[in-house]
């Protein structure tokens, strides 16, 4: 994510990205960990269609911005995880009620390709704030896990494990998100984020004149 600069045209829009995964992580959570029924899903599959709108809002003003890292995540995290999902949780649904025969296992095919291309872009992050970090990390662990559950490759028991990895990585994406705003706004860091685990070489002569 990139805070906005002199020239540039839009806020940081990270944050709202980051609240709209939270959401995700946690509704996901509460049915991997079993808190809700499966009679919720049409509900849940409406609330991600929902988070697709402001993600891809997010994906396509942070390449704008310039951050290929960021942008695509967001892009890429708006079209699959929220906006297919949520089309196709309705649909599941519905598929359910009327005794429709679908091979829903192509769904754990998708969810490779996404976790082979989310863990592949995870050192992207080692120069992000910790926070951040951790919510990519906590992903790295739950979307492989989705998918290779829809291949029926690991058991279904294994939900509780995927569902705490979404809490957190929910949990940390609230906390930078709300880092981000009120550091923002504050101009003073009112939540520490953590430095990230490579920074940037200082330009030269910089370290002097600091």
């Amino acid at each position: 994510m990139s805070h906005k600069a002199p020239g540039h045209d839009f806020a940081n829009p990270g944050p709202a990205g980051l609240v709209a995964l939270a959401m995700a992580c946690f509704t996901f959570g509460a049915v991997h960990t079993h808190q809700v029924d499966h009679s919720c899903i049409p509900l849940l599959g409406i609330w991600l269609i929902g988070g697709f709108v402001v993600q891809v809002i997010v994906g396509v003003i942070e390449l704008k911005e310039g951050n290929i890292l960021g942008g695509n995540i967001f892009t890429f995290f708006s079209a699959f995880f929220m906006l297919v999902t949520g089309l196709e949780l309705i649909f599941k649904f519905f598929a359910g009620v009327n005794g429709w025969e679908i091979d829903a296992r192509i769904d754990g095919w998708a969810w490779m390709a996404l976790s082979i291309a989310l863990v592949a872009w995870t050192p992207g992050y080692f120069k992000s704030p910790l926070s951040l970090l951790a919510v990519v990390l906590a992903l790295d662990v739950a979307v492989p896990m989705v998918a290779l559950m829809d291949l029926k490759w690991l058991p279904g028991s294994l939900t509780i494990v995927s569902g705490t990895a979404l809490y957190i990585a929910g949990i940390f994406g609230l906390y930078t998100a709300s880092a981000v705003v009120l550091n923002t706004v504050y101009g003073r860091i009112i939540i520490p984020t953590g430095s990230p685990l490579i920074k940037d070489a200082a330009p030269h002569g910089a370290a002097a004149k600091n």
